[in-house]
């Protein structure tokens, strides 16, 4: 079982120490999570009972490449990923670049999770299609593949079109491609075209019933025999056993914040306030998974 850590809601400024910590203390990966703005006039409806996004306007959300560049320069084992970056709101070459360049960077220690969104005014903001990001998107993914290769690369389809050219850097290997989002089109795009699929939190039942709609997805597409990662939270209350029997049904990596519910950590202060229940979440639970 690989454990990953996640950014949001941190202090920007101490992301960079808690990956050390992260990374010194056996964890597997650190997560980021991908908004540009938040609208004065917001109408778009988060998808939540309420329709309301549950943070404040002034919440923090720095650039996912930015951050995974930054924590890979100062980590030696950690991955990077995405929970998720809404990868079809930009142009296709932009994305190419800025991945390819943090896989270069990293040597390898990144993966790309992407989803569609929910933020109509984020895509207007950037000049990108709204009502066809889903289709865009299953497109991007095997477009992204092609212009990683190295050397002279082209794309031809139906929404992007490049032109013969190179686009260096290149990731020095495949960067694996996840896909976010629990509707039955996000879980189909995952199956057939990614290299795994990224939840948000569930409890060990619902969880559970994801897993299965998956693999009966990937039977029918001809996939059940190739790599497949599975990345979610659970809300059950952490274990040893309880990962183990994650592992069991398939899921390969749970996203965790040991000190979400540390109050040391939401009292504020020095970033040194992280470590213990860093350590202490790494002493108890995760070398009990390995």
């Amino acid at each position: 079982m690989q454990f990953w850590c996640g950014t949001p809601f941190m202090k920007t400024t101490e992301s960079l120490a808690v990956a050390r910590m992260v990374d010194d203390a056996g964890y597997d990966g650190m997560i980021c999570a991908d908004h540009l703005i938040y609208p004065r006039d917001l109408r778009s409806p988060y998808p939540s009972p309420t329709g309301k996004p549950g943070w404040q306007p002034e919440t923090a959300w720095p650039d996912t490449w930015v951050m995974i560049g930054a924590m890979a320069a100062v980590t030696t084992r950690l991955r990077f990923s995405n929970a998720v970056y809404v990868a079809p709101a930009r142009p296709l070459i932009e994305v190419a670049k800025v991945v390819a360049t943090a896989a270069s960077l990293s040597d390898g220690r990144v993966s790309l999770g992407v989803g569609i969104g929910w933020m109509r005014e984020e895509y207007e903001l950037l000049g990108q299609e709204f009502g066809n990001r889903g289709k865009r998107l299953d497109e991007m993914i095997p477009a992204l593949r092609a212009l990683w290769q190295g050397g002279w690369v082209s794309w031809s389809g139906r929404y992007y079109e490049v032109p013969e050219m190179m686009i260096e850097p290149h990731p020095p290997q495949p960067v694996p491609i996840l896909c976010g989002g629990e509707s039955d089109v996000a879980l189909r795009r995952a199956a057939a075209l990614c290299d795994g699929w990224i939840g948000t939190a569930y409890t060990f039942d619902d969880a559970k019933a994801y897993v299965s709609k998956l693999d009966a997805l990937r039977r029918e597409f001809g996939r059940a025999d190739r790599p497949f990662e599975i990345m979610l939270a659970l809300i059950d209350p952490p274990s040893p056993d309880l990962y183990k029997r994650a592992e069991d049904i398939g899921i390969t990596a749970v996203m965790c914040a040991p000190w979400m519910t540390d109050p040391a950590v939401a009292a504020g202060g020095d970033v040194e306030r992280y470590r213990g229940p860093i350590e202490r979440f790494a002493e108890s639970v995760v070398a009990h998974c390995r």
